[in-house]
């Protein structure tokens, strides 16, 4: 299991509150909030460490998550 600086989960917590705002609120579930968790989880750990590039790596896959789980 990786392991996180302190600054990197200030940076994916930021990362996750800035993707949930472009969540329509009738959508933000718990679920879809989890998913986008994990995302950021798995691309911090495939090296994408900056906060644009986590937002960015996120957000196109909003729409496909919304749709899985809703």
């Amino acid at each position: 299991m990786p392991h996180y600086s302190g600054e990197l989960v200030q940076t994916m917590r930021a990362a996750l509150d800035e993707v949930a705002t472009k969540i329509p609120t009738h959508q933000a579930t718990s679920a879809v909030k989890a998913k986008i968790a994990e995302l950021i989880l798995k691309t911090a750990a495939e090296g994408q460490t900056s906060y644009e590039g986590l937002i960015s790596a996120v957000s196109d896959q909003i729409p496909t998550i919304i749709s899985e789980l809703t």
